[in-house]
């Protein structure tokens, strides 16, 4: 039985309206109904997984942290998953020095010592508006959230090797917290991947960019859901 909804996780301190404006209408043009859990966090993430699991296997997937949990789930449970959206991959196995982890390390700092604000200093355009959008949504669990999301694991090399659903990978070429060159990582370990890339300015522009760029990818390696 095929798949007929996608379960779509946010990024760190992120949260399900980003996921909804970056996915829904792209997945809705391919047949598939977004499920956008309001989970906070790794756990919560893996969480909602679970519980949107109903015995038929579901295409998973996120941005940045979304997107380690949902392959990590896969992972674990292949019977359970017909196939995996990834976008904005940060790392692989430990986070160690990766720019995302290390920047959310530094943000939950700012944010303990000087308020959310202030930890937004310089972070204009549209990216800025999301955090100053998102952020307060978590109120005193965000300092923790961000340091849980620092110091998690993404799936290893090894562990991608054992996916064998299909998988779509986006990635914006001019990323430095999330750079190309770890999704290139990533379908690379993947049996059946593909990369399709845009811009953080297109993402900026049209948030729909990402995600018909993860969806490209997911079918060319996959008949459609």
């Amino acid at each position: 039985m095929r798949s007929s909804r996608a379960v779509l996780l946010p990024g760190t301190a992120s949260d399900e309206v980003f996921i909804s404006s970056v996915f829904a209408r792209p997945l809705a043009e391919a047949g598939l109904a977004l499920v956008a859990p309001a989970s906070r966090g790794v756990r919560e993430h893996f969480e909602a997984l679970d519980a949107a699991w109903d015995g038929t296997p579901l295409v998973v997937g996120g941005v940045s942290l979304g997107a380690h949990v949902a392959a990590a789930w896969a992972v674990r449970h292949p019977e359970r998953c017909a196939g995996v959206l990834v976008a904005l991959p940060a790392w692989n196995g430990a986070a160690d020095g990766a720019p995302a982890a290390s920047a959310a390390r530094a943000s939950a700092s700012v944010v303990e010592s000087a308020g959310v604000e202030t930890a937004l200093t310089g972070v204009d355009g549209w990216l800025g508006d999301e955090l100053r959008r998102a952020w307060p949504r978590y109120g005193a669990r965000l300092a923790d959230v961000l340091r849980e999301a620092a110091g998690s694991s993404a799936p290893t090399v090894a562990e991608l090797g054992r996916l064998t659903a299909p998988v779509g990978v986006a990635a914006c070429t001019d990323d430095p917290v999330h750079p190309l060159e770890v999704a290139r990582t990533w379908v690379g370990a993947l049996p059946r991947a593909a990369l399709r890339t845009t811009t953080l300015a297109a993402l900026g522009a049209d948030r729909e960019s990402l995600g018909r760029a993860a969806l490209d990818a997911y079918f060319s390696v996959s008949v459609p859901v």
